[in-house]
Order: structure tokens, then C-alpha cells, then sequence
């Protein structure tokens, strides 16, 4: 496993590691309650390919600094402005090939990066994410749902901003995420009339769900559902004639 520089924004090199096949971008305002699980999720994962880990410090006013340097990340001195905007910043500095942004209260399965970019090089993906597990009440589950079972069916699938699997090129040619409400439905959209996306149907995340509605998942549901549902319908009549 490669963790990355272990350097502050502010502080000096590192000794110098091998170049990541992926960079983690984890953006975290006050997050130290939940930013040591997601962490240690990533430390752990079981694979070959090398990677780094990029926290986004948005100028907490607790121990999350302190959280990312214990699992040797590189910890950025981020904007306190928007989540696209850490996460954009995190993007800048990272060094992979591959763009993994995943956030503060979300934790991967051991074989992540394995399967998703194992997936995404087989599909010939620029993109992709996969179906999650979302902690919380009824509300939580229902968005559960939602991702693994409508927005992987979308003409151009919606990728949470806290599992979205992308390649750097492709990532710059769009300009990053959008400083936008629905950044990563916005990004997601733009993406994918440019490049082929998708969904690895294997649960290779769980989040704690609680932040699903103000981060915009929910206000877009209607209207994307509205127009891709009539696309399946009319795939579904045309394949009934055929």
C-alpha cells in the first residue's frame, strides 16, 4: 500500500514515493468523529495497486487533522467554502492515474479498489461507481435503493459525490466538480455525454447517510427519474417488437 506524502500544505516534503495507480480524496470539515472509520477502511483494503490518501481540511475546529496524519495522509489546508471545491483542491494535489472521492462518513470494503477499477478497465469506464449500504432510518434506506436501483439505470448514471471512481483525464477535461447545488449530479451529467459510465453491482461502500438530503442525492431524484424512466419504457416497448 502506498499512503501517500505525509506533508501538511504548509509543511515540507515527504521522503518520495513511488506515483499511486489511485488517489483517495477525502474532504472533512469537524469530521474527527467519523473520519477515523473512514480512514482506517482505506488503510486496510486488500489489493496491489498502489494509492494515497488526500484529506481536505476545511478548516475544522476539531481533531481532524490530527485523525488524517495518524493513518499518514496528506492533509490539505482546504477551502471552508463548498465540498466541490475540496474535493477539486484534493484533485489538483493527487497524483494517480485514478480520481477515488470518497467522503468523511463513508467506508469502503477491503476489495474496493480491486473491483471498481478492475470493473472500470474491463467496461472501458471512465467513470463509475457502485451500489452502497446507507446507514440510518427509513429515509436513509429508501436513498439506498434510489442509488443502486435507479440511478445505475440512468442513460447517464448519477455518481455520489461519495463514491465517484473517475480517471484524471477525463476529470480535468470536465473541470472537476461544478461549485454548484447537486455538484455531483451536475458532474455526473456532464461526464457522461462525454465519456462511458457505469455501476459496478457489487456493494463496495456504506455510508452513514446522514447528510443525503442536504447534499442534494434527493432534489434531483424526481427530475431524473422523470426523464430516464420514459428512455427505459420506450427501450422496453422497442425490445417487446423486436
Amino acid at each position: 500500500m502506498d499512503a501517500g506524502e505525509s506533508i501538511d500544505a504548509d509543511g515540507g516534503d515527504a521522503a518520495e514515493t513511488p506515483k499511486p495507480d489511485v488517489s483517495f480524496v477525502v474532504p472533512a470539515k469537524d469530521e474527527a468523529a467519523y473520519l477515523r472509520g473512514a480512514l482506517a477502511s482505506l488503510t486496510d483494503l486488500d489489493t496491489g495497486y498502489e494509492y494515497e490518501i488526500v484529506v481536505v481540511d476545511g478548516d475544522s475546529s476539531d481533531d481532524t487533522r490530527h485523525v488524517a496524519r495518524e493513518y499518514d495522509a496528506t492533509v490539505l489546508s482546504g477551502p471552508d467554502s463548498s465540498i466541490a471545491a475540496s474535493r477539486n483542491l484534493g484533485a489538483d494535489y493527487a497524483s494517480g492515474e485514478w480520481l477515488a472521492f470518497v467522503d468523511a462518513d463513508t467506508r469502503v470494503r477491503a476489495s474496493y479498489l480491486t473491483h471498481l477499477l478492475g470493473f472500470v478497465e474491463a467496461n472501458g469506464l471512465a467513470a463509475a461507481s457502485s451500489y452502497c449500504r446507507i446507514a440510518g432510518p427509513r429515509r436513509a434506506k429508501l436513498m439506498e435503493v434510489t442509488i443502486n436501483h435507479w440511478f445505475s439505470r440512468l442513460e447517464r448514471p448519477i455518481l455520489p459525490g461519495f463514491n465517484c471512481f473517475v480517471h484524471r483525464r477525463a476529470f480535468e477535461e470536465r473541470g472537476g466538480f461544478p461549485d454548484v447545488p447537486n455538484e455531483d449530479t451536475s458532474f455526473s451529467r456532464a461526464l457522461g455525454a462525454r465519456y462511458p459510465t457505469g455501476y459496478c453491482p457489487r456493494v463496495l461502500v456504506e455510508s452513514s447517510g446522514r447528510r443525503i438530503a442536504e447534499d442534494g442525492l434527493t432534489g434531483t431524484l424526481a427530475h431524473y427519474v422523470s426523464l430516464d424512466a420514459q428512455r427505459l419504457r420506450a427501450n422496453e416497448r422497442t425490445s417487446d417488437r423486436i
